[in-house]
């Protein structure tokens, strides 16, 4: 069974306060005589599920044509902190649940997909985040907007999974899905030079 966890994207799709709303349009109309529909879009590659590339929190770090493939393929543990408050979240990273995963989800229960801007949520905090690259996890992905807190201007949590070789997904939709192992398939666009990059995610389960 397959589970679409992708926000759908559209004009309206909450965009992070300040950056670059989706916008598209027609280029092109066969109503108006031509031989081909036409659309074309604009905005920031943070609207909607993506990858941030290490880019967006340090110059010089690889931008969003160099995201691994395989970080963003293979099995995953959705894991439900939607009861913990919003701030800092510590994990017991030698928890038996978390043996052996290398991609963690986290449904915190606040998302865009319901077509508001959350106004804060769970985050990891930097040491958890640190403690779960050394045991082996290559990409942490939220249902949230960020893997740092809303206000965060260190985005600390970014600089400990850059920093230690791993990957991050926000702005998922795991309404619905419920904990457990999943196989992750969830692969950037292939976009040169940016800070992030289009998702379109998914869970299968067997």
């Amino acid at each position: 069974m397959l589970h679409d966890i992708s926000v759908v994207v559209r004009v309206g799709t909450p965009e992070w306060p300040g950056d670059a709303p989706f916008e598209c349009g027609w280029t092109t109309r066969i109503a108006d005589g031509s031989s081909v529909n036409l659309s074309h879009l604009r905005g920031s590659p943070h609207v909607g599920t993506h990858a941030d590339a290490p880019l967006h929190v340090h110059d010089g770090w690889p931008a969003s044509d160099s995201l691994p493939l395989e970080a963003f393929l293979g099995d995953a543990l959705v894991l439900d902190v939607s009861e913990s408050p919003a701030g800092p979240l510590s994990l017991d990273v030698h928890d038996t649940r978390l043996a052996g995963v290398e991609r963690l989800l986290l449904r915190t229960g606040r998302c865009i997909a319901d077509g508001s801007f959350p106004s804060d949520w769970p985050v990891l905090d930097a040491e958890t985040a640190a403690g779960l690259v050394e045991r082996g996890i290559r990409l942490i992905g939220v249902d949230a907007p960020s893997v740092d807190a809303r206000h965060s201007t260190q985005l600390e949590v970014h600089h400990a999974l850059f920093g230690g070789g791993a990957y991050v997904l926000e702005n998922l939709d795991l309404r619905g899905v419920r904990t457990g192992h999943y196989e992750l398939i969830a692969l950037p666009q292939r976009l040169a030079g940016l800070d992030a990059a289009p998702v379109r995610a998914v869970l299968r389960s067997g």
